[in-house]
């Protein structure tokens, strides 16, 4: 009877530590999504050739879809003052 309760016992204590780590299993590495990048941000990751613009080369990711979009004065290059004025995405519907 005392073995039965003590293996049920071990067996609850170890479900539980389980979820518990399975809740909190987020790396710490990961930085939260407060939004979307600043120009600064973007700059500093993709900015290859350092020349304070952003070709379509350079850019990676769903700017690069909308390019056209952003590059108002179609130059080729997405500037911090286009970066700016440029149509903030659409959220697509959560489900």
């Amino acid at each position: 009877m005392m073995k039965g309760r003590l293996k049920t016992g071990i067996l609850v204590f170890g479900v539980a530590l389980l979820m518990t780590n399975s809740s909190f299993g987020q790396s710490d590495d990961k930085q939260e999504r407060k939004g979307p990048p600043t120009f600064k941000e973007l700059i500093e990751k993709m900015d290859a050739n350092e020349d304070g613009k952003l070709s379509k080369e350079e850019i990676k990711g769903p700017l690069k879809n909308d390019f056209d979009k952003v590059d108002a004065d179609e130059d080729g290059f997405i500037t911090e003052e286009e970066f700016k004025k440029a149509p903030k995405p659409k959220r697509p519907a959560r489900q």
